[in-house]
């Protein structure tokens, strides 16, 4: 994967996050290192199985709940790493 091709995915994973997590903001005020579960934004626990079951459907990765979902949601870029990684095996 290009960085360009992770910049584009990184900017696409924030707008899912607005979009299926109901916040009212733009995805460019997420920063791509800012916490999302239990960070700033507020997203809970729901909003993560919100965020994993898009991934699974836009990206055809599936993030398995406990400690691997724990990490892959840290912020924008573990998540883009974890589906970049998932996706070249």
């Amino acid at each position: 994967m290009t960085q360009q091709d992770l910049e584009q995915l990184k900017h696409d994973l924030k707008a899912m996050v607005v979009e299926e997590c109901d916040k009212d903001m733009p995805p460019e005020d997420i920063s791509d290192d800012e916490i999302l579960i239990g960070g700033p934004m507020e997203l809970d626990s729901l909003d993560a199985l919100q965020i994993c079951m898009a991934v699974q459907q836009s990206y055809g990765v599936r993030i398995e709940a406990g400690a691997r979902a724990r990490k892959a949601l840290r912020s924008i870029n573990t998540l883009a790493d974890t589906i970049a990684r998932e996706r070249t095996r």
